[in-house]
């Protein structure tokens, strides 16, 4: 097999990332906008020692659960991945996913997994949406979204996960710039004004912010525009945000209002929150009203309790469990996002609320230390990667009765439910929420328990070398490095190749580790395709 062959193809399985997998002369080969049941002819883009790559070139017949998508951009846009997975198919692999990642990961054999949360309507679900803005190859403007791994935009203007008035807000903005000449940034260059337009819409108040991210402090007649954008129903705030950095980062820190207000406010259930342009907030209202029901459900508060909540955001989930507990408090490392928790907490007069600025693994040691707080619930909620190994450690010294633990990511979630399982705590309920239809990405729900004394103290075999770990290989171990490989690529590595790519990252190893019992002994180099999985690896565990 070698690239550019034309081959045919049954699709078997859908990877993590949303590939279909079918096999041909004993490899896995991978094939974007494919479901399991596709029979195709697909052309091969790239093939490594124990896989390949494809695009389809022709169905020849449609799998079981393939449905025609509705958006006519599904395949060039980078946004949906599964949107040719009719809705059930996708529930049932986001679940295997989940499941699978628990399984190779964290090494769990009895996963206490309960059904999938999914939507009735999975469109038109996403409060808020970032369009680039560019020119075309004529000098045209162009907004849309980026085409998959790319940073080439498409130019659409409706995307049918968002909300309906971003369309018209668009277009205005688009046509303003036509009118006065307002030219579009340039990545390549650094040169031009307009980088982005963003649109936070309110679902339960119906309110919506547009947010113009510009190279440069203003925009010519951008008060004209203001008025134009407060025209369209819902639009209360129109405001500038300023970045000038040679930066894929979307949003400066720099905010000015041209028109109305400096935030929105939104409803899930029967509370309100204040959302700023910077501020974290969940991205599906529906199914945010489910998630947090689901993280109440399992904290199972019975008013006595203190409660830590770390990576907090506008104190979403914060606010739902300080009704049924004590105390709570929330720890969140960006400033705006704890003034609007703190805010929110007034506008909800809920007092028994208090926030605290900062990282949650420098947060959590300190509070623990003080000796004066500590937790009888923990809820975690980390970014994709996962929470940070000291603040685990914090956890676990800490010994709360129950851990929440809130994941967007399976594979770091696997990883830190085996550190926390390991040390006294036991995987009592999982349960996933869609919080985002027609893409690969899964938002999931866990339960730990701390385990009875008598019950924990059980022999466990110990590997030394794996305790001796330096601060970046705390991040990820040698096992977990290799199944993610397998998992995304389909082959193994050994633990000399890993060791030979972070040495080659600077990395330092433990003296000795992997080093030949003699000087005569040439240890053989790692394979090129292996360098750039574990390097793939490395960046995933944020390691390089």
């Amino acid at each position: 097999m070698k690239k550019n062959d034309l081959i045919e193809l049954t699709i078997e399985d859908i990877s993590t990332e949303g590939l279909g997998i079918g096999h041909a002369e004993g490899m896995a080969v991978f094939v974007k906008d494919t479901v399991i049941g596709d029979r195709l002819l697909a052309r091969i883009t790239a093939v490594r020692k124990n896989l390949a790559y494809a695009r389809p070139e022709e169905l020849l017949s449609p799998g079981a659960c393939r449905v025609p998508a509705p958006c006519p951009q599904a395949r060039r846009c980078g946004g949906c991945q599964i949107q040719e997975m009719d809705y059930a198919a996708q529930l049932a692999f986001k679940e295997k996913k989940v499941r699978g990642s628990l399984e190779r990961i964290g090494g769990f054999k009895e996963i206490p997994m309960e059904p999938v949360m999914g939507m009735e309507e999975p469109f038109r679900y996403r409060n808020k949406a970032q369009f680039p803005v560019g020119t075309d190859r004529e000098g045209n403007l162009t907004a849309g979204f980026y085409a998959g791994r790319t940073h080439s935009i498409i130019d659409h203007h409706d995307c049918l996960l968002g909300a309906e008035e971003n369309r018209e807000i668009l277009e205005t903005v688009l046509d303003h710039m036509r009118r006065y000449g307002i030219p579009a940034y340039n990545e390549e260059t650094g040169k031009g004004l307009v980088r982005h337009v963003m649109t936070r819409k309110g679902f339960g108040t119906g309110q919506i912010m547009v947010c113009i991210v510009m190279n440069g402090t203003a925009m010519e007649a951008e008060e004209e525009l203001a008025d134009r954008l407060m025209e369209i129903p819902g639009v209360c705030s129109v405001i500038a945000d300023v970045n000038r950095e040679r930066t894929n980062v979307i949003m400066g820190k720099e905010l000015r209002v041209i028109r109305g207000r400096d935030v929105i406010e939104d409803t899930i259930g029967d509370l309100r929150y204040r959302i700023s342009p910077l501020s974290f907030y969940q991205v599906n209202p529906a199914q945010t009203e489910k998630l947090y029901g689901t993280v109440l459900e399992f904290a199972d508060l019975q008013g006595t309790e203190t409660v830590w909540d770390l990576y907090c955001g506008t104190g979403t989930i914060s606010l739902f469990l300080a009704r049924r507990a004590k105390s709570v408090i929330g720890v969140e490392i960006i400033p705006e996002a704890v003034r609007d928790a703190q805010k929110n907490a007034e506008l909800n007069g809920i007092g028994n609320a208090r926030f605290l600025t900062g990282r949650a693994e420098d947060a959590a040691p300190e509070i623990y230390r003080s000796g004066k707080e500590n937790a009888d619930v923990v809820v975690v909620d980390p970014p994709r990667k996962g929470c940070a190994a000291s603040l685990l450690e914090t956890i676990l010294l800490m010994r709360p009765g129950k851990i929440v633990y809130v994941s967007c990511d399976p594979a770091t979630l696997a990883r830190d439910l085996k550190v926390l399982c390991a040390g006294g705590y036991e995987l009592r309920r999982v349960r996933s929420c869609d919080m985002f239809p027609q893409t690969v990405h899964v938002e999931t729900v866990c339960l730990l328990s701390k385990l009875h004394e008598a019950k924990h103290h059980i022999e466990v075999k110990v590997d030394m070398d794996e305790l001796d770990l330096t601060s970046a290989e705390a991040k990820a171990t040698y096992k977990e490095i290799q199944d993610w490989v397998q998992e995304k690529y389909g082959f193994h590595v050994t633990n000399l190749n890993i060791a030979q790519v972070k040495q080659k990252h600077g990395i330092i190893e433990r003296e000795n580790y992997n080093k030949p019992k003699s000087e005569d002994i040439k240890q053989p180099g790692c394979p090129e395709e292996k360098v750039e999985a574990i390097e793939d690896a490395l960046r995933y565990f944020q390691m390089i």
